[in-house]
């Protein structure tokens, strides 16, 4: 742990906080039993957080790693992570490999891609558990609010992750909030005033006067670093003789201010070595000491500036408090700053350290230096490789600042913002957008910049600004950049979508599709993304049948031809792509491709997306349990990237199942979110998901109501795929044949361009529910036909049940039966709640009793992760393998499935084939 007496005293208890230590050693105490436990110690600087760690790192049959954040060190990618892991990488060998090779690769053990956040983190909690499986684990993380940010994300991701792993993690912070905000808090306040006495009476050496030591108590609020720290600066006489104080100035100014009282007082030899510790995080005395000598200091003055006690010079270099380091830093002039990161740019080793070389280098720069600023340019390359677009983003910054020529300053700005964009640092990205648009620029940079202001709002909120902003820059990049033109119009296509009813003037997705339409042409043969791009606008200008075709045609060049990047990229848009055109085999296969793809290269920004589009196949395919896996770890992602996708797996999943009053509050929820951002789509979700309740509640008024007010946007067809076969339903159980008829008229135009099992599946029971006698029996018959060839298995089984009701309501009871009997079988073993219960009373109505299976029973019984978990492993997925898609440990898998055996009464993984509804 970092040394420092922010707190009373080290040792068997700390003044004033018995109630604190107890909270810690019941943690301990929980660790030790197997049990994980996370805590956020958050007060005031100087409050006592360090000591209270100190306290926990004593807690007897506990492993202990520990480290912190050093604000100088934050623009260094995984520098904080690299602290806590460093002592347990000896059990790197026991993590997958996929997860060994990302934290070899951040750590700089092997080479190898940049892995993305997701999958470190994941490797660090791994990692944790590993350990632990040879002894209870304490993690503790001091200075929080001074990690890296990547640091910070990947071990708050752990945090809420962790289960059964014996593992306690433990953060001190300023503030709880932030990455932090959701884990158990322990808040310290200052020392009670008969406290703060009792330490100021043990740790003052000689007498002190009643009122000194009450203004002392009253000016510090009892900080127990304030105690200590500001008797200091007063003269023997002063303490004992009553002379009083003067004002009290506000903490933590006073005591960072008494730290600079101290190191001002020092030697001008004494405060250079001092300042080179302090402006170097690494801690490694070797370095300091040869910057100190490179700077012409002899040995003498290091003697002098520890003997201030400001800083321990050991094994390695450590300053008494965080405060401590940044009253240094700042009480020092600008000019020995310069000095000091000069001298440690020159003892830094370029081969064995090139990166930390720049870093100082940069620092040391009195101004604009073209060397310095190609060096970081170098450092982001390796630093992209190592660390992640993150680390590259913070070099690439410093090096665009620090370029002197307008015109490469322009590109490096820009190429900044590519970085801190795909990183998730959106601020950062404005701020270099400012850069790069105040100097000189060509018309590609110009085009660029506008390329990745229309991008940083896509990302933002997927609304309503994107699409406009988006062919704005399109048409710019016409003249310089064909290729570049085309794949920017097929992104405002994509944001145009997403902006939907909410789209801004000039914006809507027709609008948009016109511009698109008048693309200058590719100059080689026209690939997928061009086949997309020509197929869409083609579709939405001029019809289903003018686009369909070429649509078909782009999605089979999704097989050869593409890059990985070109395919991560667009392979959402395809999947959206399958879907409109009523292809449900292509819809599988690209959603499974976009899937993979993302989890193995890691890329973060795309995983959600492709989560999401294979949720919805695997909805309609009626795996309800696969898809509130993936459900979850879209959240799990969120929780790390802080990204804003709405909850569409959850909105089709709380509809599916049918239980009104959840679905209620996440359809509630989704229309706050999506009509806050611009995000039109999602208000068409969220009213097609209330007609679906509806439909399978039977409440069809209320479902018609929905379902119209979800069609009233008809610019985008494709919206409208789900919808109108539920707007059909509704109309024809609420008496309005017309708009029945109406609904099905636009339907059967995208059904007959698709020609698909699916699609004719769809319009022929639509066309059933509107016919009478014979002729409707026919259709049912010839619907289910077409649908059984689908992946479709809840539209297929929802057309049993409107088949079975038609039988039943034409007195062709035994018929009746069969159909409302398959319905519901197939119903209630998918978890389509209100659907099955809706079969259910058919059935009764049609004289057949309703039999619940018994292996629903105890399936019931499992909690919601307890049935993700024990789904995988039925399917044959191992430990790790469950682990990796819930973001959890595999012994928290373990543990899980143990209490699933117990509660389905089996004893091995093979047994769960039966036990488990498919």
């Amino acid at each position: 742990m970092p040394s420092d007496s922010s707190g009373a005293r080290r040792g068997a208890e700390l003044v004033g906080r018995r109630a604190e230590c107890a909270v810690l050693d019941a943690l301990a105490a929980d660790v030790r039993a197997g049990r994980s436990r996370t805590l956020v110690v958050h007060g005031e600087p100087g409050i006592g957080k360090t000591a209270l760690l100190g306290h926990l790192a004593g807690a007897p049959g506990c492993r202990v790693v520990a480290g912190g954040g050093v604000q100088s060190e934050m623009e260094v990618a995984y520098a904080g992570l690299h602290q806590v892991c460093a002592p347990l990488l000896r059990h790197l060998g026991e993590l997958p490999e996929p997860q060994r090779a990302a934290l070899g690769a951040v750590f700089g053990i092997s080479a190898g891609p940049a892995p993305d956040r997701l999958l470190v983190s994941l490797a660090v909690l791994s990692l944790f558990s590993a350990a632990a499986e040879h002894g209870p684990l304490l993690c503790l993380i001091d200075d929080q609010q001074w990690l890296d940010r990547t640091s910070a994300q990947v071990l708050a991701f752990v945090a809420r992750r962790l289960g059964a792993e014996a593992v306690g993690l433990v953060f001190a912070t300023r503030d709880a909030g932030g990455d932090l905000a959701k884990l158990p808090r322990l808040r310290v306040d200052g020392l009670r005033p008969a406290d703060a006495r009792a330490l100021l009476d043990e740790v003052l050496p000689g007498p002190i006067d009643a009122r000194v030591r009450d203004q002392l108590v009253a000016e510090t609020d009892g900080n127990p670093l304030a105690l200590l720290e500001l008797p200091l600066g007063l003269t023997p006489a002063e303490l004992a003789g009553g002379f009083g104080l003067p004002g009290a100035t506000p903490l933590p100014g006073s005591i960072e201010e008494a730290f600079g009282r101290r190191y001002r007082a020092l030697t001008a030899p004494a405060r250079l070595v001092l300042l080179t510790a302090a402006s170097d995080p690494s801690g490694d005395p070797a370095l300091v000491h040869r910057a100190i000598a490179g700077l012409g200091i002899e040995a003498g003055a290091a003697t002098m500036a520890h003997e201030a006690g400001l800083a321990v010079f050991g094994t390695r270099i450590r300053f008494r408090h965080p405060l401590a380091r940044s009253a240094v830093y700042r009480s020092a002039t600008p000019a020995d700053r310069l000095r000091v990161h000069r001298a440690l740019a020159d003892a830094t080793d370029p081969r064995a350290d090139p990166d930390r070389r720049a870093w100082h280098r940069a620092r040391a720069a009195p101004g604009p230096d073209e060397e310095v600023a190609a060096e970081l340019e170098r450092s982001a390359n390796r630093a992209r490789v190592r660390a992640g677009l993150a680390a590259a983003a913070a070099f690439l910054q410093q090096a665009a600042h620090l370029t002197p020529a307008p015109e490469r300053r322009v590109g490096r700005a820009l190429s900044a913002a590519h970085a801190e964009l795909a990183a998730g640092a959106l601020e950062a990205t404005v701020d270099l957008l400012l850069l790069a648009e105040a100097g000189p620029s060509t018309d590609f940079q110009q085009a660029e910049a506008g390329l990745i202001r229309a991008q940083l709002a896509f990302v933002t909120n997927r609304g309503s600004d994107a699409p406009l902003l988006l062919v704005n820059a399109a048409r710019r990049l016409e003249s310089v950049d064909p290729e570049l033109s085309r794949a920017t119009y097929l992104e405002a296509l994509y944001a145009a979508i997403f902006a939907g009813r909410l789209a801004g003037r000039g914006g809507d997705l027709l609008e948009v599709a016109q511009a698109a339409g008048d693309a200058p042409p590719p100059r080689h043969e026209r690939r997928a993304p061009d086949l997309l791009l020509d197929g869409l606008a083609a579709t939405i200008r001029h019809g289903c049948a003018a686009g369909f075709p070429v649509l078909r045609e782009a999605l089979r060049g999704f097989d050869s031809g593409l890059t990985v990047e070109e395919e991560l990229h667009w392979l959402y848009l395809a999947s959206i792509v399958a879907l409109r055109i009523w292809d449900d085999g292509a819809w599988d296969a690209l959603s499974a491709r976009h899937l993979h793809l993302a989890r193995d290269t890691g890329a973060l920004s795309e995983l959600p997306l492709a989560l999401t589009s294979r949720s919805y196949l695997l909805l309609f395919s009626g795996d309800l349990v696969a898809v509130a896996s993936l459900s979850d770890e879209v959240r799990a992602i969120e929780e790390l990237t802080g990204s804003n996708l709405a909850p569409y797996g959850a909105l089709g999943l709380a509809a599916f199942r049918g239980d009104e009053t959840v679905a209620r509050i996440v359809i509630r929820d989704a229309v706050g979110d999506v009509t806050s951002r611009g995000e039109g789509v999602g208000i068409t979700f969220a009213e097609w998901a209330t007609a679906v309740l509806g439909n399978g509640l039977g409440h069809y008024a209320e479902a018609f109501e929905a379902a119209l007010r979800a069609v009233e946007y008809d610019h985008d067809p494709g919206q409208l795929v789900w919808v109108l076969p539920e707007l059909i339903e509704a109309a024809v159980r609420s008496d309005h044949h017309d708009l029945a008829l109406d609904a099905h008229a636009r339907l059967a135009t995208m059904t007959s361009a698709a020609r698909t099992d699916w699609a004719l599946g769809m319009q022929l029971r639509g066309e059933a529910l509107l016919s009478k006698g014979k002729v409707a029996g026919d259709l049912y018959r010839e619907s289910l036909e077409h649908l059984a060839r689908t992946r479709m298995r809840v539209q297929l089984a929802r057309t049993h049940l409107l088949y079975g009701e038609w039988l039943r309501r034409v007195r062709r009871h035994l018929d009746a039966r069969e159909h409302l009997r398959t319905a519901h079988t197939q119903l209630d073993a998918m978890g389509i709640g209100a659907f099955a219960d809706r079969a259910a009373r058919e059935l009764r109505a049609a004289g057949s009793p309703v039999r619940k299976r018994v292996d629903a029973c105890r399936f019931d019984e499992l909690t919601a992760q307890e049935a993700q978990i024990a789904a995988m492993a039925r399917d044959g997925l191992s430990n790790p393998e469950i682990a990796t898609r819930l973001f959890i440990s595999a012994r928290t898998v373990q543990y899980h499935l143990r209490k699933v055996f117990t509660k389905l009464g089996v004893t091995s993984r093979s047994q769960l084939v039966q036990a488990l509804p498919h």
